[in-house]
């Protein structure tokens, strides 16, 4: 505990607050020692003050989902102290039919919500017995599915106390992804890579889940919280038709080494908030 909380400090302490308070964030899901000082960027524009609900949407690695599911815990443990998981959203998230729950298997197995539990209790310790999370597991949704829980959502993400917490890694990179894309044009390999994450990367900022989803389509880029993105984009959309004013900016980007040869691999990291004017 003590030696995570003087980690989480140390990344957070050598960053900005320049978007804070966020309504949303974008950030990795990687061993804090590839992507901890990436993620600080996202965590340092939330403001505990006004934070009330934390919601976490992370893609699935190790069961196939069609639809999002829920914990059956209560309760997540950190090394930093509990967090409590919000039972009476859970209750209407469940009531719409548009669940399942996970098992505690799956629960344990998952890393992409995980991940984000301490960064979480740090960013809100100051008020850490006035907030509750609420953890959802995105499966390989299809674009009419990321539509319809984007709407769902939408109504949560335009209440200023609650903050949406997307769970994603970029680009994976080498054989051991099986994916190869390269862009001579670019130069070296981890250009071209950095390149085609920023093309992604963009077009999330343009707030557009249609381009996003045709990006995909293209490249095929190995961005592993897609769905939880596109939900995200989708529910932005609802607001924005509600003539919400919302701007997204990523805050910084990370690779994990530097591929230069067909041998290498590396995976991304990308850090953003999304901010209600």
């Amino acid at each position: 505990g003590p030696q995570l909380n003087a980690q989480l400090e140390g990344w957070l302490s050598q960053v900005q607050s320049t978007k804070r308070p966020a309504r949303a964030i974008i950030a990795p899901h990687a061993g804090y020692t590839y992507c901890g000082s990436c993620a600080a960027h996202a965590y340092k524009q939330v403001d505990p003050n006004i934070t009330r609900k934390i919601f976490i949407l992370g893609p699935s690695h190790h069961v196939p989902l069609s639809r999002c599911a829920l914990s059956s815990v209560d309760i997540y443990r950190t090394p930093l102290y509990d967090l409590r998981i919000d039972q009476k959203i859970y209750g209407e998230l469940w009531k719409t039919g548009m669940f399942e729950r996970m098992s505690l298997q799956t629960d344990e197995d998952e890393h992409s919500i995980e991940m984000h539990l301490p960064y979480t209790a740090k960013a809100m310790e100051s008020h850490k017995d006035e907030f509750t999370i609420i953890p959802v597991l995105v499966g390989a949704l299809s674009e009419t599915k990321e539509q319809e829980f984007g709407k769902l959502f939408s109504k949560y993400l335009a209440d200023p106390s609650n903050l949406f917490v997307v769970s994603s890694d970029f680009c994976h990179w080498g054989q051991r992804f099986r994916y190869s894309y390269y862009d001579e044009s670019q130069g070296e390999i981890y250009r071209s890579i950095e390149h085609l994450d920023k093309m992604g990367m963009n077009i999330i900022e343009q707030l557009d889940p249609v381009s996003f989803s045709n990006y995909l389509k293209k490249y095929h880029n190995t961005i592993c919280g897609r769905h939880p993105i596109g939900v995200l984009l989708n529910a932005i959309n609802e607001l924005q038709k509600n003539g919400m004013n919302m701007s997204f900016s990523f805050l910084n980007y990370a690779q994990s080494s530097q591929c230069r040869n067909w041998q290498d691999s590396s995976v991304s990291y990308a850090a953003g908030a999304l901010m209600v004017h």
